[in-house]
């Protein structure tokens, strides 16, 4: 099964995620990690994600068939910060449909603007290890100098205004598209991160159930 994570950026998507592909074994596709990736060596991409500009649907859809065909992955994935806009899902969805698969379920994780902004605004990285750690919704391990923790370009006021703008001007409008073709469950992110996560993995789990017993 193919799962499609939307929500502002903060919510808390990653941490559900990942969760969930240890739990179920999924495949974790994250959009903004990729492309960090990328931006390591081209200079646009990098521009693109320090201003909080969202990367040209042309070469975003290039980007993720390249590298899931390479990978030859095409089920049992968690999408992350992809699609963004209702262009981008119908690649998607045209795309998965090639290889006799689907988008089973999305999940949309609701916060509001005010904590969007505080838990990016707490967001730091280590430019070492590459981890991210949050100031705000999180106790930093002793072993962590903080004083070394780095914030990200797009993890500052003016770019989270940015993203947020792009949000709800676009992926409102996708998340309407895509109740059409399968079922959007929208979920209080602003909970902990157990309660979150035990919501989630019910609905799966029912999911699944539901599939084998058909």
């Amino acid at each position: 099964m193919n799962i499609v994570f939307l929500g502002t950026q903060g919510s808390g998507k990653g941490t559900q995620a990942r969760l969930l592909c240890e739990k179920f074994g999924f495949f974790y596709f994250e959009s903004g990690a990729y492309l960090r990736k990328i931006a390591q060596d081209n200079q646009e991409v990098r521009d693109m994600l320090n201003q909080g500009i969202m990367v040209p649907d042309k070469e975003m859809t290039s980007y993720l068939t390249a590298y899931l065909d390479q990978e030859h992955l095409y089920d049992d994935i968690i999408f992350d910060g992809f699609p963004r806009n209702i262009d981008q899902y119908f690649f998607l969805k045209k795309w998965l449909f090639d290889k006799k698969v689907e988008i089973n379920l999305c999940f949309v994780l609701t916060i509001s603007e005010n904590e969007t902004i505080r838990r990016l605004s707490g967001r730091r990285i280590d430019p070492e290890t590459g981890k991210i750690y949050n100031l705000v919704t999180e106790k930093i391990p002793e072993s962590v100098d903080v004083n070394k923790l780095i914030q990200r370009e797009d993890d500052k006021l003016v770019a989270i205004k940015k993203r947020l703008e792009l949000y709800n001007t676009k992926t409102k409008v996708l998340i309407s598209e895509i109740k059409k073709d399968t079922t959007v469950y929208e979920i209080n992110g602003e909970r902990t991160v157990d309660e979150v996560q035990q919501e989630l993995v019910s609905i799966i789990e029912k999911f699944k159930n539901e599939q084998t017993s058909n």
